[in-house]
């Protein structure tokens, strides 16, 4: 019996500006919103064009959102990771991008780096090999 990897779900203390952000700094596009799943959570599914994973998040008024340090990341990969990066700096919107000397950590092949969501979940960025 095949298994796939479907999605990853996680929570979020405002729908619509994690919506936002991932949409305007991942590349995310949303594939459906629900206002009231059956547990009664709001629901964003989101997906990268050409990636079969998804991500879900999920907004319950009654739910405090604390994300410890470190616990959990997720991985982007792009193309260029220095023409990304320059991207991110560009936005008009609070961005953790680490290292923050990366223009020198990419010259020397560490082109590795990390932002930090607005709940505080960490999203990893990678080149394509």
């Amino acid at each position: 019996m095949p298994v796939t990897f479907d999605h990853t779900r996680i929570r979020v203390s405002n729908l619509e500006i994690s919506t936002n952000w991932y949409c305007q700094t991942c590349g995310f596009e949303i594939l459906r919103l629900t206002e009231k799943s059956p547990s009664g959570n709001q629901l964003a599914h989101l997906h990268i064009p050409g990636s079969n994973h998804k991500l879900e998040l999920t907004y319950s008024p009654d739910y405090n959102v604390n994300v410890p340090e470190d616990l959990v990341h997720t991985c982007i990969r792009v193309d260029d990771i220095l023409e990304y990066c320059e991207m991110l700096e560009g936005l008009q919107m609070e961005l953790d991008l680490w290292p923050s000397n990366w223009r020198e950590q990419f010259k020397n092949g560490k082109n590795m780096a990390f932002i930090t969501d607005p709940d505080g979940y960490e999203i990893e960025i990678l080149e394509h090999a």
